[in-house]
């Protein structure tokens, strides 16, 4: 231990003073001989932590063996739909909030995730495996460093100690960060228990925290800087402009971040897999990292759950699912509302608000500036072909985005023998993907090569969380060797960068087809 290393000290969380209503009090249990098995440097630095504080006294308290200074651990209670049907009480089951820490950029939640049982574990254990706790670890700071809002994690420790899924399996604990965990199902629990007093303390809270522009009637509600207004393009006029009801006003916040987060992820190529309104983020981050997947292959009717039998969460429907959770928390807010013509506006911007930022997104993984006339059809047009030929999805772009920078946009370009090559072999229909390259390059031409090769660059990831790399990290890790997590997550963090092992931006092996990803963890 370094005595000279400052603790990772915290202060009780904002969210506990609102009561035993909302939270109760509970310690972690212990967990025997913790490793450190993966360390977010980006994500210590948000939380101002020196170099050095992986000492052992962080290791143990981090792991659930005795507290931080300053913390008052306590897990909260939620409530929610799952894949459609009102599940009732839920809650913090294997999550305990320890505190606040105020980081150079604000305030943050400190949450540990596998530290034993809570008052609202049910029949569950409390405790999160390991395999789950570096899938989580490993996206949370991944999606940070593609500028997708997300909460972060600190760290993951492991242990040797057993915990019971399909298979006998070891213990982890995962240290998640964000400003606020607070879900849809927060709302959701007060409204079912037809407690408008709770109700109204808790949107309070979350207004004075967070969203105090709804508390002014004229203007936008949401002036926080969690989007790039780059990519989500010219702002919709807001439905609750003028309107008095704070309430009101933060439905419609909640609506346009959760509709631009979407746009986000269906950019990307993001499957969550579990989007019930449990796993809702008041903030419109992403939450709850479970059965996830980046595509492989472009398919729209793609199912990473493999517990979701009906494919409710198709990456297809996670627009749709998204709206759907946003007229759940909208029926829960009814009670603080005028009436429900008020949810029912602030409910409108949904739409526009994800076709926008969804344009501008695509636009830019093509070179492309403002959208424009045909722009929308070229990149369906662009997605029906990738689907039909399976064409690789992140392979597909990184391969466009290099060609661009080796010529493709110059006039006498062709794909077949030319700078395009590559991105042609992909597909089977060629002559297709010829005509459609000759309309792309005619319309990335208007801004320069210059121009559009910038908007790719960041909009393209060269490295992106294929399951198969997480699977490989984590064969190495419960073998005992947590470098393949190091390795990994270095790359995830500089998305753009060529990886030191070329293996991460190949396509994927034939044995990844057949990965299983569920909802146990």
């Amino acid at each position: 231990m370094d005595a000279d290393v400052p603790a990772l000290t915290l202060q009780p969380a904002r969210f506990a003073a609102l009561g035993p209503a909302y939270c109760q009090a509970v310690a972690p249990q212990p967990l025997p001989a913790p490793a450190w098995v993966g360390v977010s440097a980006p994500a210590a630095r948000a939380l101002g932590l020196p170099q050095g504080w992986t000492d052992e006294r962080h290791l143990h308290a981090l792991s659930g063996n005795g507290l931080l200074p300053g913390a008052v651990p306590v897990a909260t209670v939620y409530s929610g739909h799952q894949f459609g049907v009102w599940a009732g009480q839920l809650g913090d089951g294997r999550a305990l909030l320890l505190g606040d820490r105020a980081g150079p950029d604000g305030v943050w939640e400190v949450q540990l995730k596998g530290s034993g049982r809570t008052p609202y574990s049910r029949m569950g254990d409390g405790r999160a495996v390991l395999r789950s706790s570096i899938r989580e670890f490993l996206a949370s700071e991944a999606m940070h460093a593609l500028g997708i809002p997300t909460t972060r994690a600190l760290c993951v420790t492991g242990s040797p100690a057993p915990v019971w899924r399909e298979t006998v399996e070891t213990a982890a604990v995962v240290t998640r960060l964000a400003p606020s965990f607070v879900r849809f199902g927060h709302f959701e629990h007060f409204a079912s228990l037809r407690d408008e007093a709770g109700l109204r303390a808790l949107a309070d809270f979350v207004i004075d925290h967070f969203y105090p522009g709804c508390r002014q009637p004229e203007g936008p509600a949401d002036t926080a800087p969690w989007h790039d207004p780059a990519l989500d393009g010219p702002s919709l006029p807001w439905a609750t402009e003028g309107c008095a009801n704070p309430y009101a006003r933060l439905l419609e916040a909640v609506v346009r971040r959760t509709a631009t987060l979407l746009a986000a992820w269906q950019a990307v190529g993001f499957c969550h897999g579990v989007m019930n309104t449990d796993n809702m983020s008041i903030l419109g981050l992403t939450l709850d990292y479970g059965p996830y997947q980046f595509l492989d292959a472009f398919d729209s009717r793609h199912i990473c759950n493999h517990s979701d039998h009906g494919g409710r969460y198709a990456y297809a429907r996670q627009p749709q699912v998204a709206y759907w959770n946003l007229h759940c928390l909208a029926q829960a807010l009814v009670p603080l509302l005028d009436d429900t013509e008020q949810a029912l506006a602030a409910l409108t911007p949904y739409r526009g608000t994800f076709l926008n930022a969804l344009h501008r997104r695509m636009n830019a993984k093509l070179g492309l500036g403002a959208p424009q006339e045909g722009d929308a059809e070229r990149v369906e047009a662009l997605l029906r072909l990738m689907e039909a030929d399976r064409v690789d999805y992140p392979i597909f772009w990184r391969r466009l985005t290099d060609a661009v920078a080796e010529g493709a946009l110059a006039h006498e370009a062709r794909a077949a023998t030319g700078a395009l090559g590559p991105v042609r072999d992909l597909f089977l229909q060629r002559d297709a993907f010829d005509a459609w390259a000759a309309e792309w390059r005619t319309r990335a031409q208007i801004d320069g090569r210059d121009a559009a090769l910038q908007r790719m660059r960041q909009a393209n990831p060269r490295v992106v969380l294929r399951n198969h790399l997480a699977q490989l990290a984590i064969e190495r890790a419960q073998a005992g060797d947590p470098s393949g997590v190091a390795e990994l997550l270095d790359a995830l963090l500089h998305p753009d960068a060529d990886p030191a092992h070329p293996a991460l931006t190949d396509f994927p092996p034939e044995w990844a087809s057949r990965l299983c990803i569920s909802c146990s963890s």
